[in-house]
């Protein structure tokens, strides 16, 4: 078995030709970094599976797909991280006595890492093949779990010795102390675990840590009541806050590195009876966007949108809750639009992502310089589209109001349920209906649903309750079950409905003349296929993609 060798194999099965892998063989006396398989890889002669399936089939070990393998915690934690990372090889599943180990690698010839790993386990192992950045990727996100856990445990088993003063956290090193251990360990393990926000809450005995996945708190760990105050320094000396001041709300911003990785949040503290709350949000995410090229839209909604940025003045109203995902399609419209040769410049708070030929200026109210403030500089600068963070009040929705009537095109945000209400919602900041019906391009509302398991989601009947909430006949709706693949949630990532509306000449006029809602919706839905919010989530119960209950939590049944 150990005579064996991959360019041989892959010749014999007909992959590749012997003059193939002799092209490879010269490659690899000019770089002996690489293995023989990944100089045929990089030349184009075969592809990571094509060796990856010669190698089960003459070894007689089983291709896995670690995408779908649900990966016991404990078992990865008995391969010490570096030696994981050395041979790319990560442990999956460990038997019941503990014996036997089984493992997953890239490079089943590499019997001298095989050999290492079982000297250092003392197990039995059993070997699986999988695709070397399925591994990378799986060592990614099983370590940082684990190193989180084992910070949490040392600083929970030693709290007492842990009596840190303010000064010792201001020049900490990464890995200078337990708290700041923990802390890195906390906001890599977000990170790679496509978590939104981080909570930190003191409660009378212990400090508790959730972190929001897919729209929802998921418990993390529990932490002695004596580590939450060196904890909160730490973060507040990080994000620039006042440490000496636990009795106000206050808000920081925090771009550090940990382990080679760019983290950007923003950090808020809250005063409560045990001490203060500490939430970070993630301002950059790795989290997929379904239908990233055409910003999360279905194609007839994405041509009503190209439809808005083609305008040359105007305002486009992003709209929905916190955590909606606004500022994330925000963004991918203001990318869009800077490939134009025009001036964009936006008016954030906080900016959250540094955009190429886009000029960027941050709220800072300490200073002076309010949303109002900044939006009225920005006019004299020579804008032609302009970003407006959020519309907070009614001096900020009167500018942009009057900035996108004086030619220029404005794109903000604003907290309203839907896409209509937003016309009611900026005559209640005082802006006049014909000043509404001039400046208003669209209004795009959107939420985030979250997806049915792929690996425990099973279809069922509807019940009779839920048939009485649908408007259409559908025969088998998703139920989420729950599994350690998706934390035991029965959901596993999240994709965007959206409900946009054009204002059209006839619209302006009906704004203009305080028509009711309902009339304003019967001519969307006539003139321009509008679909609410309720309709766009239950099309996707009927393709299985979500839950009736996710409906249900999403959106709102209008008799």
């Amino acid at each position: 078995m150990k005579n064996l060798r991959i360019g041989d194999m892959l010749v014999e099965e007909g992959y590749i030709t012997e003059d193939q892998l002799k092209q490879a063989l010269d490659a690899q006396k000019q770089d002996r970094s690489k293995k023989i398989g990944e100089h045929l890889v990089d030349l184009g002669f075969v592809s990571e599976a094509q060796i990856a399936s010669v190698l089960s089939q003459k070894l007689g070990y089983p291709l896995i797909s670690l995408e779908t393998t649900e990966i016991n915690v404990d078992a990865v934690a008995e391969i010490p991280e570096e030696l994981a990372r050395k041979y790319n090889m990560i442990a999956i599943k460990m038997s019941e006595d503990g014996t036997d180990l089984t493992v997953a690698t890239s490079d089943p010839l590499n019997y001298y890492g095989i050999e290492d790993i079982h000297m250092v386990t003392n197990k039995h192992l059993t070997i699986n093949i999988a695709l070397k950045q399925d591994i990378i990727n799986a060592i990614d996100y099983n370590y940082s779990e684990i190193n989180s856990r084992n910070a949490a445990e040392d600083i929970n088993n030693n709290a007492d010795m842990y009596e840190l003063q303010d000064e010792d956290l201001f020049d900490a090193d990464e890995d200078d102390t337990p708290v700041v251990k923990l802390i890195n360990s906390l906001l890599i393990r977000g990170y790679r675990d496509k978590v939104s926000d981080i909570h930190i809450e003191p409660f009378k005995d212990e400090t508790t840590v959730r972190m929001r996945i897919d729209g929802v708190l998921v418990d993390t760990m529990r932490l002695k009541a004596s580590i939450h105050p060196p904890l909160v320094v730490r973060i507040k000396i990080m994000a620039g806050m006042d440490i000496s001041d636990r009795r106000l709300p206050q808000d920081g911003h925090i771009v550090t590195t940990v382990n080679n990785q760019e983290i950007n949040l923003r950090v808020s503290t809250i005063p409560t009876i045990h001490g203060e709350k500490v939430v970070l949000r993630y301002l950059n995410t790795n989290a997929e966007i379904d239908h990233s090229d055409t910003f999360g839209m279905t194609e007839v909604n994405y041509e009503k949108m190209k439809h808005m940025m083609e305008m040359p003045n105007g305002i486009i109203y992003v709209t929905g809750p916190t955590g909606s995902g606004k500022t994330t399609t925000l963004y991918m419209i203001i990318k869009s639009l800077a490939k134009k040769q025009v001036n964009i410049t936006t008016i954030e708070d906080p900016v959250e992502e540094q955009l190429d030929r886009v000029n960027q200026v941050q709220v800072n109210v300490q200073a002076g310089m309010t949303f109002e403030q900044g939006l009225r500089a920005i006019l004299r600068q020579d804008p032609d589209i302009i970003m407006v963070g959020e519309t907070r009040d009614n001096e900020t929705a009167n500018i942009s109001v009057r900035s996108a009537i004086t030619g220029h095109l404005v794109v903000s945000t604003l907290h309203t349920n839907d896409s209509l209400s937003t016309i009611v919602r900026l005559e209640d900041m005082g802006v006049e209906p014909y000043m509404v019906a001039s400046s208003l391009v669209g209004v795009v509302a959107q939420r985030l649903v979250r997806k049915v398991c792929p690996y425990c989601g099973k279809l069922v009947k509807p019940t009779v309750q839920d048939e009485a909430m649908l408007t259409k006949k559908i025969d088998l709706v998703p139920k989420a079950v729950g599994c350690g693949m998706c934390n035991y949630t029965g959901y596993m990532g999240r994709v965007a409905i959206h409900e946009i509306v054009t204002i059209d000449r006839h619209l302006k006029r009906m704004i203009s003349n305080r028509a009711p809602l309902d009339d304003i919706k019967a001519y969307a839905k006539k003139t321009q296929g509008y679909e609410t919010l309720f309709e766009a989530t239950q099309d996707l119960v009927a393709e299985g993609t979500t839950t009736i209950d996710e409906l249900r939590r999403i959106s709102f049944y209008e008799e």
